[in-house]
Protein backbone atom coordinates (compact mmCIF):
# COMPACT_ATOMS: atom_id res chain seq x y z
CA UNK A 1 0.00 0.00 0.00
CA UNK A 2 1.70 3.53 -0.70
CA UNK A 3 -1.33 5.65 -1.02
CA UNK A 4 -2.31 7.59 1.79
CA UNK A 5 -5.27 7.91 3.36
CA UNK A 6 -8.31 10.85 1.90
CA UNK A 7 -7.85 14.27 3.46
CA UNK A 8 -10.21 14.57 6.68
CA UNK A 9 -10.43 17.00 9.86
CA UNK A 10 -8.30 16.78 13.11
CA UNK A 11 -9.76 17.02 16.24
CA UNK A 12 -9.21 20.84 16.16
CA UNK A 13 -11.15 20.96 13.12
CA UNK A 14 -8.41 21.84 10.04
CA UNK A 15 -8.03 19.72 7.70
CA UNK A 16 -4.82 17.36 7.76
CA UNK A 17 -3.80 14.91 5.45
CA UNK A 18 -3.24 11.23 6.94
CA UNK A 19 -0.67 9.08 6.16
CA UNK A 20 0.51 5.73 8.51
CA UNK A 21 4.10 7.18 8.98
CA UNK A 22 5.79 10.78 8.59
CA UNK A 23 9.72 11.04 8.32
CA UNK A 24 10.93 13.88 8.77
CA UNK A 25 14.21 14.80 7.04
CA UNK A 26 15.93 13.30 4.23
CA UNK A 27 19.32 12.36 4.58
CA UNK A 28 21.32 9.22 5.17
CA UNK A 29 18.66 8.16 8.02
CA UNK A 30 15.31 9.98 6.44
CA UNK A 31 16.30 7.93 3.06
CA UNK A 32 17.29 5.12 4.66
CA UNK A 33 13.73 4.60 6.62
CA UNK A 34 11.56 5.43 3.28
CA UNK A 35 13.56 2.87 0.78
CA UNK A 36 12.74 0.33 4.21
CA UNK A 37 9.42 1.41 4.83
CA UNK A 38 8.97 0.68 1.07
CA UNK A 39 10.17 -2.44 0.95
CA UNK A 40 7.93 -3.75 4.09
CA UNK A 41 5.02 -2.43 2.11
CA UNK A 42 3.67 0.84 4.50
CA UNK A 43 2.39 3.55 4.06
CA UNK A 44 4.15 6.61 4.80
CA UNK A 45 5.86 9.86 3.12
CA UNK A 46 8.96 12.45 3.78
CA UNK A 47 8.32 15.74 5.04
CA UNK A 48 11.88 17.72 3.61
CA UNK A 49 12.06 21.77 4.36
CA UNK A 50 14.94 21.37 2.03
CA UNK A 51 14.58 21.25 -2.28
CA UNK A 52 16.35 17.94 -2.18
CA UNK A 53 17.28 14.90 -0.50
CA UNK A 54 20.91 14.89 1.08
CA UNK A 55 20.74 16.50 4.24
CA UNK A 56 24.02 17.86 5.85
CA UNK A 57 25.58 16.42 2.36
CA UNK A 58 22.90 18.99 0.56
CA UNK A 59 23.31 21.94 2.94
CA UNK A 60 27.16 22.28 3.61
CA UNK A 61 28.94 22.65 0.35
CA UNK A 62 31.95 24.61 1.83
CA UNK A 63 35.09 25.10 -0.02
CA UNK A 64 36.70 21.95 0.88
CA UNK A 65 33.78 20.09 2.32
CA UNK A 66 34.86 16.07 2.91
CA UNK A 67 34.05 13.19 4.82
CA UNK A 68 36.35 11.90 7.22
CA UNK A 69 34.71 8.25 7.11
CA UNK A 70 36.38 6.26 3.88
CA UNK A 71 34.13 6.00 1.23
CA UNK A 72 33.39 2.69 1.04
CA UNK A 73 32.10 3.07 4.59
CA UNK A 74 30.22 5.64 3.96
CA UNK A 75 27.41 3.86 2.58
CA UNK A 76 24.77 1.68 2.91
CA UNK A 77 25.09 -1.39 3.15
CA UNK A 78 22.37 -2.54 0.59
CA UNK A 79 23.82 0.31 -2.21
CA UNK A 80 27.12 -0.23 -2.52
CA UNK A 81 29.16 2.35 -4.48
CA UNK A 82 31.59 1.20 -7.28
CA UNK A 83 32.27 4.08 -8.82
CA UNK A 84 33.55 6.28 -5.68
CA UNK A 85 36.78 8.55 -6.81
CA UNK A 86 39.32 8.50 -4.00
CA UNK A 87 39.35 6.95 -0.40
CA UNK A 88 37.46 9.75 1.54
CA UNK A 89 35.08 11.54 -0.53
CA UNK A 90 34.41 14.94 -1.51
CA UNK A 91 30.71 16.45 -0.77
CA UNK A 92 29.67 16.93 -4.40
CA UNK A 93 30.11 13.34 -4.90
CA UNK A 94 28.34 11.79 -1.43
CA UNK A 95 25.85 14.29 -2.10
CA UNK A 96 25.49 12.72 -5.77
CA UNK A 97 25.68 9.14 -4.18
CA UNK A 98 22.72 10.21 -1.92
CA UNK A 99 20.49 11.24 -4.76
CA UNK A 100 21.03 8.30 -6.96
CA UNK A 101 20.03 6.40 -4.15
CA UNK A 102 16.76 8.42 -3.88
CA UNK A 103 16.59 7.41 -8.01
CA UNK A 104 17.05 4.32 -7.73
CA UNK A 105 14.75 3.62 -4.93
CA UNK A 106 11.98 6.14 -6.36
CA UNK A 107 11.42 7.79 -2.79
CA UNK A 108 11.25 11.27 -4.72
CA UNK A 109 7.83 10.52 -5.20
CA UNK A 110 7.11 9.83 -1.46
CA UNK A 111 8.61 12.99 -0.40
CA UNK A 112 6.69 16.87 0.28
CA UNK A 113 10.07 18.90 -0.72
CA UNK A 114 10.18 22.52 1.28
CA UNK A 115 8.14 21.38 3.94
CA UNK A 116 9.19 22.72 6.96
CA UNK A 117 7.66 21.22 10.16
CA UNK A 118 6.72 23.59 12.12
CA UNK A 119 5.38 21.63 15.11
CA UNK A 120 4.65 17.90 16.22
CA UNK A 121 1.89 16.99 18.75
CA UNK A 122 0.69 14.28 20.60
CA UNK A 123 -3.30 14.25 20.45
CA UNK A 124 -4.48 12.40 22.82
CA UNK A 125 -8.26 12.18 21.54
CA UNK A 126 -7.44 10.61 18.24
CA UNK A 127 -4.19 8.79 19.42
CA UNK A 128 -2.32 10.23 16.77
CA UNK A 129 0.70 13.16 15.58
CA UNK A 130 -0.73 16.38 14.87
CA UNK A 131 2.12 17.60 12.57
CA UNK A 132 1.56 21.04 11.56
CA UNK A 133 4.15 22.25 8.38
CA UNK A 134 4.62 25.22 6.19
CA UNK A 135 2.56 23.01 3.16
CA UNK A 136 -0.37 22.40 5.18
CA UNK A 137 -1.12 20.03 8.14
CA UNK A 138 -0.79 16.35 8.68
CA UNK A 139 -2.07 13.38 10.85
CA UNK A 140 0.33 10.30 11.61
CA UNK A 141 -0.02 7.40 13.51
CA UNK A 142 3.53 7.05 14.01
CA UNK A 143 5.96 9.80 13.87
CA UNK A 144 9.57 9.26 12.58
CA UNK A 145 12.31 12.25 13.52
CA UNK A 146 15.19 11.23 11.01
CA UNK A 147 16.33 15.34 11.01
CA UNK A 148 20.27 14.26 12.33
CA UNK A 149 22.59 16.04 14.65
CA UNK A 150 24.46 18.14 12.75
CA UNK A 151 21.43 19.81 11.32
CA UNK A 152 20.91 23.61 13.37
CA UNK A 153 23.74 25.56 13.13
CA UNK A 154 24.83 26.71 16.43
CA UNK A 155 25.81 30.72 16.34
CA UNK A 156 28.37 32.31 18.38
CA UNK A 157 26.70 34.75 21.51
CA UNK A 158 29.79 37.19 20.37
CA UNK A 159 28.75 41.06 21.38
CA UNK A 160 28.55 43.04 18.61
CA UNK A 161 28.42 40.18 15.81
CA UNK A 162 24.42 41.03 14.58
CA UNK A 163 26.15 44.82 13.77
CA UNK A 164 29.15 43.64 11.66
CA UNK A 165 28.57 45.30 8.18
CA UNK A 166 30.78 42.40 5.93
CA UNK A 167 29.85 39.36 4.72
CA UNK A 168 29.16 36.88 7.88
CA UNK A 169 27.54 33.24 7.27
CA UNK A 170 27.77 30.22 9.23
CA UNK A 171 30.03 27.43 7.45
CA UNK A 172 26.57 24.66 6.67
CA UNK A 173 25.29 27.88 5.33
CA UNK A 174 28.08 28.66 2.31
CA UNK A 175 26.96 31.92 0.72
CA UNK A 176 28.49 31.40 -2.59
CA UNK A 177 27.72 34.33 -4.09
CA UNK A 178 30.50 36.07 -1.56
CA UNK A 179 33.58 36.32 -3.51
CA UNK A 180 36.81 35.91 -0.35
CA UNK A 181 39.32 36.62 -3.08
CA UNK A 182 41.95 39.02 -2.03
CA UNK A 183 39.28 39.96 1.14
CA UNK A 184 40.32 39.88 5.09
CA UNK A 185 38.63 37.21 6.30
CA UNK A 186 38.39 35.90 9.87
CA UNK A 187 36.83 32.28 10.31
CA UNK A 188 35.43 31.42 14.27
CA UNK A 189 36.14 27.83 15.51
CA UNK A 190 38.47 24.81 14.24
CA UNK A 191 36.61 22.02 14.55
CA UNK A 192 35.85 19.34 11.19
CA UNK A 193 34.56 21.87 9.25
CA UNK A 194 37.14 24.81 9.74
CA UNK A 195 39.93 22.71 9.03
CA UNK A 196 38.54 21.77 5.77
CA UNK A 197 37.58 25.43 5.05
CA UNK A 198 40.87 27.19 6.15
CA UNK A 199 43.37 24.99 3.63
CA UNK A 200 40.96 25.83 0.97
CA UNK A 201 40.87 29.66 1.26
CA UNK A 202 44.44 30.18 2.44
CA UNK A 203 45.92 30.91 -0.78
CA UNK A 204 42.92 33.18 -2.25
CA UNK A 205 42.83 35.48 0.78
CA UNK A 206 44.45 38.50 1.29
CA UNK A 207 44.79 37.22 4.99
CA UNK A 208 43.22 34.85 7.28
CA UNK A 209 42.59 34.78 10.84
CA UNK A 210 41.98 31.86 12.77
CA UNK A 211 40.15 32.60 16.09
CA UNK A 212 40.79 29.56 17.87
CA UNK A 213 39.41 28.16 21.31
CA UNK A 214 41.01 24.88 21.57
CA UNK A 215 43.42 23.41 19.47
CA UNK A 216 42.14 19.97 18.18
CA UNK A 217 44.48 16.76 17.60
CA UNK A 218 44.77 16.36 13.89
CA UNK A 219 45.89 12.69 12.05
CA UNK A 220 46.99 12.31 8.58
CA UNK A 221 44.24 12.03 6.13
CA UNK A 222 45.26 9.10 4.15
CA UNK A 223 43.56 10.26 0.82
CA UNK A 224 44.65 9.06 -2.79
CA UNK A 225 42.93 8.39 -5.71
CA UNK A 226 41.46 5.02 -6.44
CA UNK A 227 43.09 2.96 -9.18
CA UNK A 228 41.37 1.64 -12.20
CA UNK A 229 42.36 -2.19 -10.99
CA UNK A 230 40.44 -1.12 -7.89
CA UNK A 231 37.27 0.70 -9.65
CA UNK A 232 37.21 -2.66 -11.98
CA UNK A 233 37.65 -4.97 -8.98
CA UNK A 234 34.75 -3.46 -7.40
CA UNK A 235 32.27 -3.47 -10.19
CA UNK A 236 33.11 -6.81 -11.86
CA UNK A 237 34.62 -8.80 -9.06
CA UNK A 238 31.95 -10.32 -6.36
CA UNK A 239 32.88 -9.54 -2.82
CA UNK A 240 35.99 -7.32 -3.96
CA UNK A 241 34.35 -4.15 -2.52
CA UNK A 242 32.37 -5.83 0.27
CA UNK A 243 36.02 -7.43 1.58
CA UNK A 244 37.18 -3.53 1.29
CA UNK A 245 34.36 -2.08 3.17
CA UNK A 246 34.97 -5.28 6.44
CA UNK A 247 38.17 -4.59 6.34
CA UNK A 248 37.99 -1.01 7.21
CA UNK A 249 35.29 -1.45 9.51
CA UNK A 250 37.63 -3.86 11.64
CA UNK A 251 40.29 -1.59 11.57
CA UNK A 252 38.32 1.47 12.59
CA UNK A 253 36.41 -0.54 15.31
CA UNK A 254 40.15 -1.51 17.23
CA UNK A 255 39.85 2.24 18.35
CA UNK A 256 36.67 1.63 20.58
CA UNK A 257 39.25 -0.10 22.54
CA UNK A 258 40.55 3.08 23.64
CA UNK A 259 38.09 5.69 22.83
CA UNK A 260 35.22 3.65 25.10
CA UNK A 261 37.21 0.97 27.50
CA UNK A 262 41.05 2.26 28.14
CA UNK A 263 42.34 5.54 26.95
CA UNK A 264 45.84 4.26 27.61
CA UNK A 265 44.95 2.57 24.31
CA UNK A 266 45.15 5.87 22.47
CA UNK A 267 48.83 6.38 23.24
CA UNK A 268 49.77 5.84 19.65
CA UNK A 269 47.48 7.81 17.85
CA UNK A 270 48.71 10.49 20.05
CA UNK A 271 52.02 9.84 18.63
CA UNK A 272 51.08 9.80 15.51
CA UNK A 273 49.51 13.24 16.02
CA UNK A 274 51.73 14.60 17.65
CA UNK A 275 54.60 13.26 14.78
CA UNK A 276 52.27 15.14 11.75
CA UNK A 277 52.25 18.42 13.92
CA UNK A 278 56.33 18.32 14.18
CA UNK A 279 56.62 17.39 10.60
CA UNK A 280 54.13 20.21 9.44
CA UNK A 281 54.96 23.06 11.51
CA UNK A 282 58.33 24.30 12.19
CA UNK A 283 57.94 27.32 14.17
CA UNK A 284 57.69 26.62 17.66
CA UNK A 285 55.65 29.45 18.43
CA UNK A 286 52.88 28.17 15.70
CA UNK A 287 53.30 24.60 16.99
CA UNK A 288 52.68 26.10 20.60
CA UNK A 289 49.47 27.65 19.97
CA UNK A 290 48.26 24.04 18.30
CA UNK A 291 49.54 21.98 20.24
CA UNK A 292 46.11 20.16 22.11
CA UNK A 293 45.71 20.72 25.78
CA UNK A 294 43.67 17.38 26.38
CA UNK A 295 44.26 13.76 25.17
CA UNK A 296 43.16 12.56 22.16
CA UNK A 297 39.90 11.43 21.68
CA UNK A 298 37.99 13.52 24.30
CA UNK A 299 36.87 15.72 21.27
CA UNK A 300 36.49 14.60 17.33
CA UNK A 301 39.77 13.44 15.93
CA UNK A 302 40.43 15.48 12.90
CA UNK A 303 42.15 14.32 9.65
CA UNK A 304 44.00 16.58 7.39
CA UNK A 305 47.48 16.85 5.33
CA UNK A 306 46.55 20.60 4.56
CA UNK A 307 45.60 22.56 7.57
CA UNK A 308 49.23 22.63 9.77
CA UNK A 309 50.49 23.50 6.32
CA UNK A 310 47.47 26.50 5.40
CA UNK A 311 47.92 27.84 9.33
CA UNK A 312 52.29 28.43 8.17
CA UNK A 313 51.36 30.49 5.45
CA UNK A 314 52.23 34.08 5.88
CA UNK A 315 48.98 35.42 5.41
CA UNK A 316 47.44 33.03 8.12
CA UNK A 317 47.74 34.19 11.77
CA UNK A 318 45.60 32.05 14.60
CA UNK A 319 44.69 34.09 17.61
CA UNK A 320 44.28 32.47 20.78
CA UNK A 321 43.49 35.05 23.17
CA UNK A 322 39.35 34.79 22.52
CA UNK A 323 36.76 37.34 20.73
CA UNK A 324 35.87 40.46 23.17
CA UNK A 325 33.26 41.62 20.45
CA UNK A 326 32.41 42.62 16.80
CA UNK A 327 32.14 45.49 15.27
CA UNK A 328 31.39 46.55 12.05
CA UNK A 329 34.53 46.18 10.03
CA UNK A 330 36.62 44.04 12.79
CA UNK A 331 37.34 42.32 15.51
CA UNK A 332 38.52 42.69 18.69
CA UNK A 333 40.32 39.67 20.73
CA UNK A 334 40.22 39.95 24.71
CA UNK A 335 43.70 41.20 24.64
CA UNK A 336 42.76 44.24 22.61
CA UNK A 337 44.29 43.88 19.74
CA UNK A 338 41.97 45.09 16.50
CA UNK A 339 41.76 43.24 13.46
CA UNK A 340 40.26 44.40 10.46
CA UNK A 341 38.15 42.10 8.51
CA UNK A 342 35.84 42.13 5.34
CA UNK A 343 34.23 38.83 6.01
CA UNK A 344 33.72 36.40 8.84
CA UNK A 345 33.21 32.86 8.53
CA UNK A 346 31.32 31.24 11.52
CA UNK A 347 32.72 27.23 12.07
CA UNK A 348 31.25 26.64 15.65
CA UNK A 349 28.93 23.83 14.95
CA UNK A 350 25.48 22.97 15.40
CA UNK A 351 23.43 22.09 18.14
CA UNK A 352 23.02 18.79 19.57
CA UNK A 353 21.93 18.34 22.82
CA UNK A 354 20.07 21.20 22.61
CA UNK A 355 18.59 21.14 19.03
CA UNK A 356 15.60 23.84 18.47
CA UNK A 357 13.69 21.26 16.82
CA UNK A 358 13.10 19.42 20.45
CA UNK A 359 11.11 22.78 21.23
CA UNK A 360 8.21 21.27 18.57
CA UNK A 361 8.08 17.99 19.25
CA UNK A 362 5.08 17.58 22.08
CA UNK A 363 4.11 14.67 23.98
CA UNK A 364 0.80 12.97 26.05
CA UNK A 365 1.93 15.33 29.14
CA UNK A 366 1.85 18.41 27.07
CA UNK A 367 5.50 18.88 27.79
CA UNK A 368 7.93 19.53 24.63
CA UNK A 369 11.36 17.11 23.75
CA UNK A 370 13.41 20.62 25.24
CA UNK A 371 11.13 20.45 28.87
CA UNK A 372 11.93 16.90 29.38
CA UNK A 373 15.82 17.06 27.78
CA UNK A 374 16.30 20.17 30.08
CA UNK A 375 15.68 18.95 33.21
CA UNK A 376 16.77 14.89 32.72
CA UNK A 377 19.12 15.74 29.88
CA UNK A 378 19.05 14.13 26.17
CA UNK A 379 17.88 10.83 27.46
CA UNK A 380 16.08 7.98 25.24
CA UNK A 381 15.97 4.47 25.04
CA UNK A 382 18.14 2.54 22.73
CA UNK A 383 18.84 5.72 20.87
CA UNK A 384 14.89 5.58 19.40
CA UNK A 385 12.09 6.17 21.84
CA UNK A 386 11.57 8.48 24.64
CA UNK A 387 9.12 8.16 27.65
CA UNK A 388 5.98 10.23 27.37
CA UNK A 389 6.03 10.31 23.79
CA UNK A 390 4.13 7.78 22.38
CA UNK A 391 4.72 6.64 18.74
CA UNK A 392 7.89 8.82 18.44
CA UNK A 393 10.69 7.11 16.73
CA UNK A 394 14.45 8.73 16.60
CA UNK A 395 16.83 7.78 14.19
CA UNK A 396 20.55 9.25 15.31
CA UNK A 397 18.51 9.54 18.13
CA UNK A 398 20.50 10.25 21.89
CA UNK A 399 24.14 8.23 22.40
CA UNK A 400 24.37 6.55 18.93
CA UNK A 401 27.11 9.17 18.06
CA UNK A 402 30.39 7.68 17.27
CA UNK A 403 33.82 9.21 17.47
CA UNK A 404 35.85 6.73 14.92
CA UNK A 405 33.73 5.20 12.23
CA UNK A 406 30.62 5.49 9.58
CA UNK A 407 27.43 6.56 11.09
CA UNK A 408 25.60 4.62 8.73
CA UNK A 409 26.05 1.70 10.24
CA UNK A 410 24.36 3.17 13.26
CA UNK A 411 21.85 4.33 11.13
CA UNK A 412 21.04 1.11 9.27
CA UNK A 413 20.76 -0.73 12.71
CA UNK A 414 18.32 1.52 14.19
CA UNK A 415 16.40 1.24 11.27
CA UNK A 416 16.26 -2.54 11.97
CA UNK A 417 14.58 -1.60 15.25
CA UNK A 418 12.03 0.59 14.27
CA UNK A 419 10.87 -0.72 11.23
CA UNK A 420 10.71 -4.12 12.84
CA UNK A 421 8.34 -1.46 15.35
CA UNK A 422 6.02 -0.61 13.19
CA UNK A 423 5.64 -4.30 11.67
CA UNK A 424 5.00 -5.24 14.96
CA UNK A 425 1.95 -3.04 16.09
CA UNK A 426 0.54 -4.01 12.31
CA UNK A 427 1.13 -7.62 13.16
CA UNK A 428 -0.64 -7.31 16.50
CA UNK A 429 -2.88 -4.10 15.77
CA UNK A 430 -1.70 -2.42 18.31
CA UNK A 431 -2.74 1.15 18.50
CA UNK A 432 -0.15 2.78 20.41
CA UNK A 433 3.17 2.19 21.89
CA UNK A 434 5.56 4.27 24.32
CA UNK A 435 8.84 2.72 26.00
CA UNK A 436 8.52 2.23 30.12
CA UNK A 437 9.99 5.12 31.92
CA UNK A 438 11.58 2.47 33.86
CA UNK A 439 12.83 0.51 31.23
CA UNK A 440 14.51 3.85 29.84
CA UNK A 441 15.88 4.95 33.04
CA UNK A 442 17.31 1.52 33.84
CA UNK A 443 19.05 1.59 30.05
CA UNK A 444 20.34 5.22 30.62
CA UNK A 445 21.87 4.30 34.07
CA UNK A 446 24.18 1.50 31.95
CA UNK A 447 25.00 3.65 29.24
CA UNK A 448 26.31 6.22 31.82
CA UNK A 449 28.13 3.65 33.63
CA UNK A 450 29.98 2.18 31.03
CA UNK A 451 30.89 5.66 29.50
CA UNK A 452 32.66 6.54 33.29
CA UNK A 453 36.12 5.56 31.84
CA UNK A 454 35.61 6.66 28.67
CA UNK A 455 38.13 8.92 26.83
CA UNK A 456 35.39 11.32 26.21
CA UNK A 457 34.41 11.88 29.75
CA UNK A 458 37.99 11.83 31.32
CA UNK A 459 39.96 13.40 28.81
CA UNK A 460 40.20 16.44 30.03
CA UNK A 461 38.22 18.81 27.27
CA UNK A 462 35.00 20.39 27.36
CA UNK A 463 33.03 19.08 24.32
CA UNK A 464 29.27 18.99 22.88
CA UNK A 465 29.43 15.30 23.63
CA UNK A 466 28.65 16.40 27.13
CA UNK A 467 25.00 17.82 28.25
CA UNK A 468 25.03 20.43 30.79
CA UNK A 469 24.16 17.51 33.70
CA UNK A 470 27.46 16.49 32.73
CA UNK A 471 26.33 13.27 31.38
CA UNK A 472 27.41 12.24 27.72
CA UNK A 473 24.17 11.68 25.79
CA UNK A 474 25.69 11.43 22.44
CA UNK A 475 27.95 8.72 21.56
CA UNK A 476 27.63 5.24 22.11
CA UNK A 477 29.91 3.86 24.66
CA UNK A 478 31.07 0.48 22.88
CA UNK A 479 31.34 -1.75 19.71
CA UNK A 480 28.96 -0.90 16.66
CA UNK A 481 28.18 -4.46 16.46
CA UNK A 482 27.00 -4.52 20.03
CA UNK A 483 24.52 -1.98 19.25
CA UNK A 484 23.53 -3.79 15.82
CA UNK A 485 23.02 -6.84 18.02
CA UNK A 486 20.65 -4.56 21.04
CA UNK A 487 18.53 -3.24 17.87
CA UNK A 488 18.50 -6.70 15.65
CA UNK A 489 14.65 -6.78 16.76
CA UNK A 490 12.04 -4.36 18.37
CA UNK A 491 11.58 -5.85 22.21
CA UNK A 492 7.92 -5.30 22.45
CA UNK A 493 8.03 -6.19 26.57
CA UNK A 494 9.74 -3.06 27.17
CA UNK A 495 6.84 -0.98 26.31
CA UNK A 496 3.36 -0.29 27.21
CA UNK A 497 0.78 -0.23 24.48
CA UNK A 498 -2.87 0.13 23.62
CA UNK A 499 -4.87 -2.36 21.20
CA UNK A 500 -5.84 -0.59 18.27
CA UNK A 501 -9.39 -1.49 19.52
CA UNK A 502 -9.59 0.24 22.29
CA UNK A 503 -8.54 3.80 20.66
CA UNK A 504 -11.36 5.62 21.78
CA UNK A 505 -11.77 9.26 23.56
CA UNK A 506 -13.54 7.46 26.12
CA UNK A 507 -9.95 6.22 27.02
CA UNK A 508 -8.03 9.20 26.17
CA UNK A 509 -8.00 10.27 29.79
CA UNK A 510 -6.84 7.01 30.95
CA UNK A 511 -3.90 6.23 28.63
CA UNK A 512 -2.74 10.19 29.51
CA UNK A 513 -2.23 9.11 32.61
CA UNK A 514 0.09 6.16 32.06
CA UNK A 515 3.50 7.73 32.03
CA UNK A 516 3.68 8.36 35.60
CA UNK A 517 2.49 4.87 36.36
CA UNK A 518 4.79 2.07 37.34
CA UNK A 519 3.12 -1.35 36.20
CA UNK A 520 4.49 -4.73 37.02
CA UNK A 521 6.51 -6.33 34.01
CA UNK A 522 5.44 -9.03 32.78
CA UNK A 523 7.61 -9.97 30.18
CA UNK A 524 5.26 -8.79 27.60
CA UNK A 525 3.70 -5.01 27.10
CA UNK A 526 0.33 -4.08 29.25
CA UNK A 527 -1.57 -4.18 25.35
CA UNK A 528 -5.29 -3.40 26.37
Amino acid sequence: MYMSLPVTDTAAGTAARQVDTLIIGSGFAGLGAAIRLTRAGKDFLVLERGNEVGGTWRDNTYPGAACDVPSNLYSYSFALNPDWTRSFSPQPEIQRYISSVADKYDVRRRTVFGCDVLGARWNTATFRWDVHTTTGDFSAKILVSAVGALCEPSLPDIPGIEGFEGEIFHSARWNHEADLTGKRVAVIGTGASAIQIVPAIAGRVEHLDVYQRTAPWVLPRADREYTTVEHLAFKYVPGAQRLSRALQYLTRETQVVGLAKAPIFMKPLEFAARRHLRRQISDPELRRKVTPNFRIGCKRMLISNNYFPALARPNVDVITDGIAEVRADSVVARDGTVRKVDAIVVATGFHVTDSPTFAGIVGKNGRSLAEVFDETGMQGYKGSAVAGFPNLFFLVGPNTGLGHTSMVYMIESQLNYVVDAIDTLDRHRIGTIEVRQEFQDEYNRKLQDALKNSVWNNGGCASWYLDKHGNNTTLWPGFTFEFRRLTKNFDLEAYRGVAAADLTPAVAATVAEQTEESEQSTGKAAVR
